[in-house]
């Protein structure tokens, strides 16, 4: 597991990786999730930690709670697509103002993402 930053709390950070992974996937629209105390594991923290990061995300409505299973991801395909879209919205927004801050023209910028995306480096 990749150290956390001292930038933002950690429980935050949890949340972030684990809205990454259900929109990309990696958690499939109904998967039972760990435990509490095996995703404190995995990530080296404390299992309160775990638990409010788990707790913001059943808040926002990604993960679901049954007392018989445990926690798992949400059925919500709509849901999981706008979090998809405003995880990408937001790369893009970040990676818009770094390029702004360049003074780069929009046609370098867009032949320079062009080239990358072929897999070329120029």
């Amino acid at each position: 597991m990749d150290s956390f930053q001292n930038t933002q709390p950690i429980y935050l950070q949890i949340m972030m990786l684990m809205k990454r992974q259900i929109a990309t996937s990696v958690l499939s629209p109904g998967q039972l999730l760990d435990t509490v105390r095996d995703l404190a594991l995995t990530y080296q923290v404390n299992p309160n930690t775990v638990q409010r990061a788990l707790s913001e995300l059943e808040r926002e409505g990604l993960v679901k709670s049954d007392r018989t299973i445990g926690r798992y991801v949400t059925h919500d395909l709509t849901l999981i697509q706008k979090l998809h879209q405003d995880l990408f919205d937001e790369a893009t927004l970040v990676f818009i103002n770094t390029i702004k801050a360049l003074h780069m023209s929009n046609e370098s910028v867009i032949n320079a993402i062009t080239n990358r995306l072929k897999g070329e480096n120029t």
